[in-house]
Formats: structure tokens, sequence, C-alpha cells
């Protein structure tokens, strides 16, 4: 009988404490921990990384989603009511976005990655049709360069919900060049993680410039730029928007300057780990289905995501094993809040019963793959009346 001394949680972020302590501390002996200073260097940093033109540093991406939708909106005149086409596999916030500017999130079915469809995309476009929002879900890259085409085609905007995909490359480079807008995400669990945080990246100067004013509670100068200007008026601005206050702040943009400098040594081991499990669960086809990346794919791996006709009983199996899993994710139209489309995504909602993700993250070893796996098979096993060996 296995025994463990410890939890094999789903996620655990890895921090390198004595550096981002030494980035912290310059902040706080210069006095200055808001907006601007180690912004500035992180967003500078994020676009040489990425290849983006434009970063601005907020404090998560659910406001970077939400930003992306009001700088697009007010430049291109969208009205309430108009559409933005959007998939159910997603965490809340992705659709919440598009209800909080007066838009209608239209869902489109996904694909064998778990990312939107662009077949059923163009089923689903109308004359009120605006844009797609694209989700890399666990860093996958899916049919991506389609639905880029596609949007090209039907003159629709498109934004990259790239909240997995810190480090993901599609044939070598960083996706997103095609997008309007892309927003990252560096919560406390995302590859690069700086507590919270994220940044979001247009493709034209002027939405840049304007979602810099929009995260300042529409002040066209932020107080860092007022304290670097010269003149007896540099604490003079205007308020040119009806903003908010989500931009970042220099202490979690420290953390992000030392993570940035490992992020592809971190995804390296995750990839290691990823390899790991579906060497040993190859056997264990086709009950238990690892979900594939896109070909020319190269993931963050932010999660491995597996499929099980058993699901629900496969996660109490290993949660009495001391494995926690996760699922990535309940497809929203079960929610009460998008329930009324429900039936409308079928791939969706089958994958929604069958998917969890299993632990991955920079603390785990070889033992605990083997160990997950070992768990997995004994369900397996039991279950299906079958000898794995």
């Amino acid at each position: 009988m296995d025994v463990i001394s410890v939890n094999i949680p789903l996620f655990v972020p890895t921090y390198r404490v004595e550096e981002c302590l030494a980035e912290i501390r310059e902040c706080l002996e210069k006095g200055w921990t808001g907006q601007g200073f180690k912004t500035v260097q992180f967003e500078q940093c994020w676009k040489a990384y990425t290849g983006l033109p434009y970063a601005h540093f907020i404090h998560s991406a659910t406001a970077g989603l939400s930003l992306a939708l009001d700088v697009l909106k007010m430049s291109h005149h969208w009205k309430k009511g108009d559409e933005i086409i959007t998939t159910p596999l997603t965490f809340v916030s992705t659709n919440h976005v598009i209800r909080y500017h007066g838009l209608k999130p239209v869902f489109a079915d996904v694909d064998s990655y778990l990312c939107i469809d662009p077949a059923d995309i163009e089923r689903k476009i109308t004359p009120r049709t605006k844009a797609v929002m694209f989700v890399g879900i666990g860093g996958n890259t899916g049919q991506y360069e389609h639905v880029v085409h596609l949007c090209r085609r039907h003159q629709l905007c498109l934004i990259l919900d790239a909240a997995h995909m810190t480090g993901t490359r599609l044939h070598g480079v960083v996706p997103g060049q095609e997008a309007d807008a892309v927003v990252y995400s560096f919560q406390a669990v995302k590859n690069l993680p700086t507590a919270d945080g994220g940044m979001i990246c247009f493709k034209e100067a002027d939405h840049d410039a304007v979602v810099r004013k929009l995260t300042g509670l529409g002040m066209n100068k932020d107080v860092y730029t007022r304290t670097h200007i010269d003149g007896p008026y540099k604490w003079l601005y205007d308020v040119e928007h009806i903003g908010y206050k989500y931009h970042g702040n220099s202490i979690m943009a420290a953390i992000g300057l030392v993570q940035l400098k490992y992020v592809d040594q971190d995804n390296a081991y995750r990839k290691q780990v990823a390899a790991w499990y579906e060497t040993e669960l190859k056997s264990l086809v086709p009950h238990i289905q690892v979900v594939p990346l896109a070909p020319g794919c190269d993931s963050s791996r932010h999660l491995f995501i597996v499929s099980c006709a058993d699901r629900d009983e496969l996660i109490l199996h290993l949660n009495e094993h001391h494995i926690f899993p996760g699922v990535h994710y309940r497809a929203n139209t079960h929610y009460r809040m998008y329930r009324h489309a429900k039936g409308s995504c079928p791939v969706a909602e089958q994958y929604s019963d069958t998917i969890l993700s299993l632990p991955l993250h920079l603390r785990i070893t070889y033992e605990d793959v083997q160990y997950v796996i070992r768990q997995i098979r004994l369900f397996a096993e039991y279950k299906y009346e079958a000898d794995w060996t």
C-alpha cells in the first residue's frame, strides 16, 4: 500500500524568494511602490520577451479583458447588444467582461483541443457580431491560425485571452501579433505568478495610449509621469475618460521581473512533467485520454488535462489518496447566468463532464507523478475490470 506524508496539490507557485525580495527592497528604498518605476521596467521586458509592440501592466487579467473590450468598443463604435463570439469552456471572467459593457456573449463550441472551433464560429456570425474571444486553454493554441483568418475575412476584431499562455509559442513564435488585443495573467498560480496582475497588449499605438488613461481613472498623466517631467505645471492633468483604477504596482512588477527571467526554464520542467504523464497514460486509453496539443504548439503547459467518462469518481478516488486535481472548466452554459445558451455547444458540455487537470507545478517530482499514475491505474483496474500491465 502506498503511503505518502504530504498531499499532491494541483498548483503550488514557486518564487526565487531572495531575488524577488531584492527587487522589492529597491522599491521600498526608493519610496516608489505604486505605478511607474518597476511597472515601466516590466512592460519593457515583456515587449522584448513576446515581440508584441505595446504592453501595459494591470492589476488582473480580468481587468485586461474588460479594458480590451472597452477600448475596442470605443474605437469601433459598438452598440449595446452587439455580439462577441466566445467559448463556454473557460473561467467565467472571460464571459463576464462581455456583459460588463452591454455586449452579448454568443457561445461557439470547442474542438478536440478544448479551444473554440472556427467552424462553429462561422455558423454563429450575424450582422451584429463584432469580435471573437479566443482562449488558449492550458497554453494550447488550438486552431488559432484558422480563427485569425476567419476574423480577417469577416472583418471582426480578435481578442486573445492568453491567461494560460505565458511562454506558449506557435511555430516558434509567441502568438498575438495578429490579434487586436492580447491579455495575460500573472495571478498566483499562473506560470509567471506575481501574486496577482496581468498585461494587456494592443496592436495599435492609439489603443495603448487610451488604455493607459483608462487604467488611471481617465487622467491624461499618471503620477509617475507627473513626477518625472520638468516645469511649474507638471502637477496639472486633465481627465479625459470615465476610467478605472486598474493599473498594476511596482511591488507586483518587481516580482514579475524576476519570474520572467526564469519562465522558459520553468516551462521546460512543466513540459517534462507532462511528458512523464503522457508516457504512462498511453496504456489507459480509451478510458483515460490525454487532451492533445495542436500541431505546431509549443505549450506553456499551464495545465495537463485528461478526459475520463467517470471523472467525478476518479476525482474522489484521487482525493482519498491525497491527490487533488482540478476541473478546467465547467461549461459556462451550465451556470445560471448563461443557462439560456445550454445545449448550444454540445462538445463543450460533454467535455465539461469528463475533463480534469492533473497536478502540475515546479515542485512535483517524478516520484509524485508515478504515484498519481499508480492511483489512476488502480482506479481503472477496479472500474473497468481490466489488467493494464
